[in-house]
């Protein structure tokens, strides 16, 4: 593969420099720095209620075997698509929003960046909502109930986020370090507390739990795969940051231990939590669990700092560079404008009951199209181009990538109504049928297409 920088020979390039290739010398993260990004992101009262769903009627739907088992499959095959799709973002530097040129075209791209971009802006104020009420219940607290305005706890926690962004990955480096720490500490002190008060409860409800290997066990394979299809999708916004040296099977360890260590503790506690007090809501459930009359403040605590955590690894940066490609703004000005768009996406009325409804609708149709493109740019890279990509030529605004590639964007509508048809398997379906349509649209619908150009199907 040719690895330089993005010039081009009849266009003047004109894009910002944060979506140039980033050279070895310029990457910011360690693996260390790396794994703990992905501990962070995972440490969060999301995937704690995830954990806390398994527990039905006071019984958990799988025992402590299948809840791992399941844990197992799904993080094994979200590492898969972790290092087959960061691939060509560590090999060239490129990120996401150049990436997708090869498959859709530089016109192409803007729409399914879009896919990726509109859904991270509405997490990142949906999120940013519920940390808020949570930095709320923290200065009442402080207050003595003398203050309580759950929106201006929002601008600031918006604000500080904002800051936070405009250093990158300088900041996620010692942001999620930070914050990886100190929610592991205060979760290795629930873990304990669960274990030495209530260890007959968890072993009756959950560890000796009848359990089942059908349909429960699947659809929790799903909603993990679900959790991450949006974040593996734009793989290689992140693995750009690495430094170079790492093969394929160490960036994979990179993926999978960090990840497996947040999910399996996060979700152990909220089984344990469950199990416990019978409540599915992890909020209330350390109310019951742990009798301190600051446990408000604790929790609420963690809900602020894994909204931070969760936002800055996976609603900020991909909607960033998204912003970039489309105003030519600069990175900084970009993060800047993500975090007024998601105060307008209006988060406070997303949380109420009454949107719920809506919200799902919203997270059932973005989702049904992240399956195809990710199978598009595997197919597109690895069994097209058979990993060979002159990257000069995905910034050439009059060669072989201008415009839109018809193939590309009819699969990603042909694997995303298919996916409609089965919701509980919507990515898994959503993958299969776009890759396979894009195989079959590029070999036979589009033989003249000037996307062709470099792939197994080109005329020699």
């Amino acid at each position: 593969m040719k690895n330089n920088t993005a010039q081009s020979s009849t266009t003047p390039l004109q894009i910002d420099s944060s979506l140039l290739p980033k050279s070895s010398k310029d990457r910011t993260m360690n693996p260390l720095a790396y794994a703990f990004m992905w501990i962070g992101d995972g440490m969060n009262l999301g995937n704690m209620t995830l954990g806390a769903s398994l527990v039905v009627a006071g019984v958990a739907t799988m025992n402590i075997f299948q809840t791992f088992a399941a844990t197992f499959i799904a993080i094994l095959i979200i590492t898969t698509i972790f290092v087959f799709n960061d691939r060509l973002g560590y090999r060239s530097g490129i990120p996401y929003v150049v990436q997708l040129r090869m498959s859709f075209g530089i016109k192409g791209a803007i729409i399914s960046s879009l896919l990726r971009g509109i859904p991270a802006i509405v997490w990142y104020g949906f999120q940013s909502w519920i940390g808020a009420t949570a930095l709320n219940e923290i200065v009442k607290i402080l207050s003595n109930g003398d203050f309580d305005n759950v929106f201006i706890c929002f601008l600031i926690l918006q604000f500080f986020q904002i800051a936070l962004s405009l250093y990158g990955f300088h900041a996620i480096k010692w942001v999620e370090t930070l914050i990886s720490v100190v929610i592991l500490c205060a979760l290795v002190y629930v873990f304990i507390l669960l274990l030495n008060n209530h260890q007959d409860i968890i072993i009756d409800k959950w560890v000796n739990a009848e359990g089942t290997w059908g349909l429960p066990f699947c659809g929790f394979i799903m909603m993990f795969l679900g959790n991450y299809a949006a974040i593996f999708l734009s793989a290689a916004d992140y693995s750009r940051e690495l430094k170079s040296g790492f093969s394929n099977r160490k960036r994979g360890l990179l993926y999978f231990l960090p990840i497996f260590v947040a999910y399996g503790f996060i979700i152990t506690i909220g089984v344990m939590l469950a199990s416990v007090t019978g409540n599915s809501n992890p909020v209330k459930a350390f109310a019951i669990v742990v009798n301190n009359p600051y446990i408000t403040i604790v929790v609420s605590s963690f809900i602020v700092l894994g909204t931070i955590a969760v936002n800055i690894v996976a609603n900020i940066i991909p909607p960033a560079y998204v912003i970039t490609l489309l105003t030519k703004a600069k990175y900084k000005v970009a993060v800047t404008i993500t975090g007024l768009l998601a105060i307008a996406s209006f988060p406070w009325v997303l949380v109420q009951d009454t949107s719920a409804k809506g919200l799902g609708l919203f997270i059932l149709i973005y989702s049904a199209f992240l399956g195809p493109i990710v199978a598009i740019l595997l197919v597109e890279y690895y069994l097209l181009r058979r990993q060979k990509i002159d990257v000069n030529t995905l910034y050439d605004n009059n060669g072989q990538f201008a415009g839109f590639n018809p193939a590309a964007i009819l699969a990603m509508l042909i694997g995303s109504a298919a996916a409609f048809y089965e919701v509980s398997l919507t990515w898994i379906v959503g993958f299969v049928v776009g890759g396979i349509s894009y195989i079959l649209l590029t070999k036979f619908t589009f033989k003249d297409s000037p996307f062709k150009k470099g792939t197994i199907f080109e005329k020699k």
